[in-house]
């Protein structure tokens, strides 16, 4: 029965190192990214001419398409905000001398698709940036306590993502060769309670996202989910920055150096260490009502102040 024992403990031990060793090697993709491969910069030039942004207005969109262009990219611009598009436009225009072509189009609809594929006509398009979404509420709140904008959150963070996906892939697939970069969450990594919607929105768009790899890895198309946790924009209420809350700048730049690794990444270093401590959690902590009436408490107190 003792050796019994021992050879169990044995076993466990050995699983894990072993789990120990595969979270060290997930580390290494950002503390060594030129273990795994630096990515050369004319990379992004050689899968097409033009990178194609949503929600490229402000926040983590308007990152993408600067930092796109700055590595040689010209840039479709999508969003609803014609004004802040235009500002953005204008600088990159003066600042990196590449071209950009702006499209109005409100992703909570659904009749914008047909005007986005006849304006992308004609362009070799190598990268799509899936990044336009919303939240349910501006603060975490249980689900009936705001109004029903469940079929505008849908379509924003979900159908924006398959619609999208579908207009561009096939000239990926023929020209064998592209780039699709998903925009998820952390917060669609486990059951998020307080953001229920936009947590079962984004573990759509890592999903998908996991199952298209499979489906056209084969034929030299890059696909992954990005799930950050903090980074400051105008949906987080432009937060503070710290060694947690990103910019989006300096997200969007980490993101790009490991886009060759794997199908779902943190984008970052910060948020990967944050997300292994989280994922050691129990769930049933974070789905307590203790811990959830615990944030509506801390979030009333807030709006209190404010």
């Amino acid at each position: 029965m003792e050796l019994l024992v021992q050879h169990f403990f044995t076993v466990l031990g050995l699983i894990l190192c072993l789990q120990l060793l595969i979270k060290c090697l997930g580390f290494s993709k950002y503390l060594f990214p030129q273990l795994w491969g630096v990515l050369p910069p004319s990379f992004f030039q050689t899968l097409g001419e033009w990178a194609v942004v949503t929600g490229a207005g402000d926040g983590i969109g308007k990152a993408y398409s600067i930092e796109l262009a700055n590595r040689g990219m010209n840039v479709v611009m999508i969003s609803r905000t014609l004004e802040k598009m235009q500002k953005v436009a204008l600088e990159i225009e003066q600042t990196t001398g590449r071209n950009v072509k702006i499209i109005q189009a409100d992703f909570t609809k659904n009749n914008i698709y047909k005007h986005i594929e006849e304006s992308l006509k004609g362009l070799e398009i190598g990268i799509l940036v899936n990044n336009v979404g919303m939240l349910h509420s501006p603060d975490p709140c249980c689900f009936l306590a705001v109004s029903d904008n469940d079929e505008n959150l849908i379509n924003c963070n979900v159908v924006s993502v398959v619609k999208m996906t579908r207009l561009v892939l096939k000239q990926m697939e023929q020209r064998r060769k592209g780039l699709i970069l998903n925009i998820s969450s952390a917060f669609g990594s486990f059951p998020c309670p307080l953001y229920t919607m936009y947590s079962a929105s984004k573990v759509f768009v890592s999903t998908f996202s996991k199952a298209l790899l499979a489906e056209y890895k084969s034929k030299g198309i890059i696909i992954q989910a990005l799930t950050p946790y903090g980074v400051s924009t105008p949906m987080t209420k432009n937060q503070s920055t710290n060694l947690i809350t990103k910019s989006s700048r300096d997200f969007v730049r980490e993101s790009l150096d490991h886009i060759s690794h794997g199908s779902e990444t943190f984008g970052c270093l910060a948020h990967a260490v944050l997300g292994c401590i989280l994922n050691q959690v129990p769930l049933w902590v974070i789905h307590s009502t203790r811990v959830q009436e615990y944030f509506l408490n801390i979030i009333s107190a807030i709006q209190s102040k404010e």
